[in-house]
C-alpha cells in the first residue's frame, strides 16, 4: 500500500536545479536507500517528502491519516524539556489517548456513582491505548534511549552535545513508529555496536515505510530493499542494497555511454550529408535536418562527479614518527586508557574504535600533544607533521566564502610541490563554479566536510589524524578519501564508526574499551571481528577444559586430604555444578537481553533483566574464583 507518491517534483535555488521531474512511490513496509553526491539534493528531497519544504512544481500525495517523521542532520529540539519528554513527543496520538483515559479515570474516581457513559468512554480509550502499543510506552522510550547510549533521561535537552541531540531525535522517531520514517544520516555520532543494533531495529521493528539517506554502505546492504540515486535532478531506482546498486549503476552508465556513442556517430554522418547537399531543401531533407538538430540538442549525459580525486601535500617522515610509552589517559577523574604502548610506522593506518564516551577523541588529543597524559609519555618525531580533521569541523566561519576559507584569497596554491590555481584546486573537491563565493554556512553538511578536507590537505603533513571523517560525506567522496589514504606515503590515525571505511583503509584496529583497557589488532575491521570471535571461543574452551579436568579428577575418586579442611572439601565437591549453573544463568540472561523484541514488546522488563545480569555475572565470577582457590589447595595437598 503506497504511503506517499511524489510526482514530477521540480526544485531550484537560483540557477542551481536540484530536482528536475523526480518521481518516487514509497510503500508501507518498504525500506529504501537514497544516495547521491553532496549537494545533489538528497536533503532537499527529504524535506519536501516530509512536508517541510514546498517543491516549485509537482505533486505530493500522502495516504489519508498517515504519519511522517523526519530525522534532520541538525535536529531541532524544544528547549526546557527533559530527554524523556522530548522522546515521548513522538507518541503524539498515543499520549493524547492516554491523557484522555487518565482524565476519565480521575473523574470516575472522584464520583460516588460512576456515570455509565463515562465507563463506556473509559473502555473505548483503554482499547485504543492497547491498539497503539500498550500502557507502558515510557518504558519503551527509556529502553530505546538506553540502546542509543543516552543515560539520565530526566536531564534537560538544553545541556546536550550535538551528538546527544541527534540520538535523542532518533529515539523520538523510532518510538513514534510512523507510517513513513525519513532518516538523514542516522549513524552520525553512533558507535559501531549501536549501529548494529539500529540495523536490527530498522529491519524487525519499524512497521512503516523507511527512506534512509546514509553514507554507511554496510547499513545500506543490510537494511534496504531498494536504492534510489539522485543524479542531475532525476531519481534512478535499483533493486537491492549498496552492492547491487553499484552493479546496476555501472550497467546503466555503460548503456548511456553506448547511447552517446551512437548519437555522436549519427551526428557525424548527418554533418557529412549536410555538407554535400544543395541549399534548396525538400520536405524529406528538412525532416532529416530536424532529426539532426534534435540529436544535437539532446546533449551528452552530464558527468556525475565520479572523478573526484584527493591528494595530500605530504613531507618526508623521519625514523621516529609517533610513539606512546605506557600511556595513561584520564578525564574528569575517570581512567580511560592505561598502559598503552604504541609505535606508529610508515604507511600504517590505525583505525580507532570504541563506544561513545570511551575516550577515542581524548586519546587523539594526548597523542597530538593538545592534552597532557595522566601517565607515561608521548614521543613525536622531529620530522612528524600532523594534519588534524576534528569531529566538530572547527575553523569554519559561516559567513566566509568557500574560496576565502580554503585559499585565504591566494590565486595560486602549492600542492605536492606543484603550483595550481585556487579555482582548479577547489574543482577537485566539487567546490568550483557558483560554490566558490557561496558562504560556508549555506552549504550542506557534506559540502562543509569537503571544505574542511580541501583546507586540511593543503597542509604539508605526513601524519593524518582524522576524527570521524566520514560523517556527512557522500559515498563518492568517501571512495576518493579511501583511495587517498590507501596510497598515502605517510601514516594515519583514524577514529571512525564506519565499518566499510575501516575495512577499506585500516591496517590495524585499536579498540578503546573505556575502562583503561586497549586492544591493538592487526588488519581491517573484519579482521578485528574475526579475532574477537576467536578470543571468545578460546576463553570458552579454556573454561570448559578446566571444568572437565576437575570433573574427571573427582570421578576417579581424588580426595582432598592435606592442606584443605574437611568443610572446604565438602564445599568443593558441589562447587563445580554451582559454577556451571551460574554460567548458564548468565548466558540465559544475555540471550534474553540480546533479543530485539524485548525493547519493543517488554520494555518494562529490560532494566530489571540488566540488574539481574549484573548480579548473575558477579555471582558467577565469585563462584569460579572460589572453585579455583579450592582446586589450588587440593593440588597443593596432593603434590
Amino acid at each position: 500500500m503506497p504511503v506517499l507518491d511524489a510526482i514530477e517534483l521540480r526544485k531550484s535555488y537560483g540557477a542551481s536545479v536540484l530536482l528536475d521531474g523526480a518521481s518516487v512511490t514509497l510503500r508501507r513496509g518498504e525500506r529504501v536507500g537514497l544516495v547521491g553526491s553532496n549537494g545533489s539534493g538528497k536533503s532537499t528531497l527529504a524535506r519536501i517528502l516530509a512536508g517541510e519544504e514546498e517543491p516549485d512544481t509537482g505533486q505530493l500525495v500522502r495516504r489519508r491519516g498517515s504519519t511522517v517523521e523526519y530525522l534532520r542532520q541538525e535536529p531541532r529540539l524544544p528547549e526546557g524539556k527533559t530527554i524523556l519528554e522530548v522522546t515521548l513527543e513522538g507518541l503524539g496520538v498515543w499520549a493524547a489517548v492516554k491523557a484522555r483515559y487518565d482524565e476519565i479515570s480521575a473523574r470516575l474516581a472522584a464520583s460516588d456513582s460512576p456515570d455509565p457513559e463515562l465507563l463506556d468512554q473509559q473502555q473505548l480509550a483503554a482499547a485504543e491505548v492497547e491498539r497503539l502499543g500498550g500502557w507502558d510506552r515510557s518504558s519503551e522510550a527509556r529502553g530505546v534511549l538506553s540502546r542509543l547510549n543516552i543515560d539520565e533521561p530526566d536531564r534537560l535537552v538544553d545541556r546536550l552535545s550535538g551528538g546527544e541531540r541527534r540520538r535523542v531525535a532518533l529515539a523520538r522517531l523510532l518510538v513514534a513508529r510512523p507510517d513513513l520514517a525519513i532518516l538523514d544520516e542516522p549513524t552520525n555520532h553512533l558507535d559501531a555496536e549501536t549501529i548494529e543494533w539500529l540495523e536490527t531495529y530498522l529491519v524487525e521493528q519499524l512497521p512503516g515505510a523507511l527512506l534512509l539517506i546514509t553514507h554507511d554502505r554496510y547499513l545500506l546492504d543490510r537494511v534496504v530493499q531498494r536504492t534510489l540515486e539522485i543524479e542531475r535532478g532525476q531519481l534512478y531506482s535499483y533493486e537491492g542494497g549498496w552492492e547491487e546498486f553499484l552493479v546496476a549503476r555501472a550497467e546503466r552508465q555503460a548503456l548511456e555511454k553506448r547511447t552517446e556513442a551512437n548519437r555522436q556517430n549519427f551526428l557525424r554522418r548527418e554533418l557529412e550529408w549536410l555538407r554535400r547537399q544543395p541549399k534548396a531543401r525538400t520536405g524529406k531533407q528538412k525532416a532529416r535536418i530536424q532529426r539532426a538538430e534534435e540529436a544535437q540538442s539532446s546533449g551528452a549525459p552530464t558527468a556525475s562527479g565520479d572523478s573526484l580525486e584527493l591528494r595530500v601535500a605530504g613531507k618526508r617522515l623521519g625514523t621516529t614518527i609517533l610513539e606512546a610509552h605506557d600511556l595513561a589517559v584520564e578525564i574528569g577523574g575517570r581512567r580511560l586508557v592505561e598502559g598503552l604502548t604504541l609505535h606508529l610506522t610508515r604507511g600504517e593506518r590505525i583505525g580507532i574504535i570504541g563506544r561513545n564516551g570511551a575516550g577515542k577523541t581524548t586519546l587523539l588529543q594526548c597523542l597530538l600533544g593538545e592534552r597532557d597524559p595522566a601517565g607515561g609519555r608521548v614521543v613525536q618525531g622531529k620530522n612528524t607533521s600532523f594534519a588534524y580533521f576534528d569531529q566538530g569541523r572547527s575553523g569554519l566561519e559561516p559567513e566566509r566564502s568557500v574560496l576565502d576559507t580554503v585559499t585565504g584569497g591566494r590565486p595560486t596554491l602549492t600542492v605536492g610541490g606543484q603550483s595550481v590555481s585556487s579555482y582548479a584546486y577547489l574543482d577537485r573537491f566539487w567546490l568550483g563554479g557558483d560554490k566558490l563565493r557561496q558562504p560556508v554556512g549555506s552549504l550542506s553538511g557534506g559540502e562543509r566536510a569537503r571544505v574542511v578536507l580541501a583546507k586540511l590537505l593543503l597542509e604539508p603533513a605526513n601524519v593524518l589524524v582524522l576524527d570521524e571523517p566520514t560523517n556527512d560525506l557522500d559515498v563518492t567522496t568517501l571512495a576518493a578519501l579511501e583511495e587517498m589514504l590507501i596510497e598515502l606515503q605517510g601514516s594515519a590515525l583514524i577514529v571512525s564508526h564506519d565499518r566499510y571505511f575501516l575495512d577499506r583503509v585500516a591496517t590495524s584496529i585499536l579498540v578503546v574499551h573505556g575502562d583503561g583497557r586497549v586492544t591493538h589488532v592487526p588488519g581491517t575491521y573484519s579482521s578485528y571481528l574475526a579475532w574477537r570471535a576467536e578470543e571468545e571461543r578460546r576463553a570458552t574452551r579454556e573454561k570448559t577444559e578446566q571444568r572437565e579436568r576437575a570433573r574427571g579428577e573427582r570421578a576417579t575418586g581424588s580426595n582432598v586430604r592435606k592442606g584443605i579442611t574437611y568443610a572446604e572439601r565438602l564445599e568443593l565437591d558441589g562447587l563445580l555444578e554451582r559454577v556451571e549453573m551460574a554460567a548458564g544463568e548468565v548466558s540465559r540472561l544475555e540471550a534474553e537481553l540480546a533479543d530485539p523484541t524485548l525493547y519493543v514488546e517488554r520494555y518494562a522488563e529490560a532494566a530489571e533483566l540488566e540488574r539481574r545480569l549484573r548480579e548473575a555475572r558477579a555471582e558467577a565470577e565469585r563462584l569460579e574464583n572460589r572453585w579455583l582457590e579450592l582446586e589450588s589447595k587440593r593440588e597443593a595437598a596432593e603434590s
